[in-house]
């Protein structure tokens, strides 16, 4: 793709619209219910009570079976259908070995959360032709399309 550099989402707008337009969010590196106080468990238990599907795809917890009442995924291409939206929750460098596996899932944006930045990773999965969004919560970035929209 020639103008991969399209694919990174940097505008409030376009990042808002994103995430008004994604239903089903895998999370990536969601915590259980056992760690309820992370954000990682906190954002996606938000997200959920807002109506979104969020397909869990925890990282550790061998013996967790499901999280927010979903059963729980160990890679994004294992998720059956559609995703929308990938939200990452993992630290900056534990991120590039998970790029094959969400550009074989072709979900069609990946974000990463607040605090998390990957521009080699962003690159990649921009220039695959994903929308990438970089250092912003998600569940922040909803309060914000709440306030000008009105709720859901």
């Amino acid at each position: 793709m020639d103008n991969w550099e399209a694919n990174l989402l940097v505008d409030d707008e376009p990042i808002r619209e994103l995430l008004a337009n994604s239903r089903r969010i895998a999370v990536l590196g969601i915590k259980p219910e056992s760690r309820s106080h992370k954000p990682a468990f906190q954002v996606p238990r938000f997200l959920q009570e807002k109506g979104y599907e969020i397909v869990p795809v925890p990282v550790y917890y061998p013996d967790v079976t499901e999280i927010l009442g979903q059963p729980i995924y160990r890679k994004l291409v294992d998720i059956p259908g559609d995703v929308d939206l990938v939200n990452v929750f993992r630290k900056t460098q534990d991120i590039p070995p998970h790029v094959p596996d969400i550009i074989a899932k072709k979900p069609r944006a990946v974000w990463f959360q607040l605090g998390i930045r990957n521009d080699t990773a962003a690159a990649r999965l921009a220039k695959a032709g994903i929308l990438v969004v970089q250092d912003r919560c998600t569940a922040m970035e909803y309060g914000a399309i709440d306030q000008t929209r009105g709720n859901r």
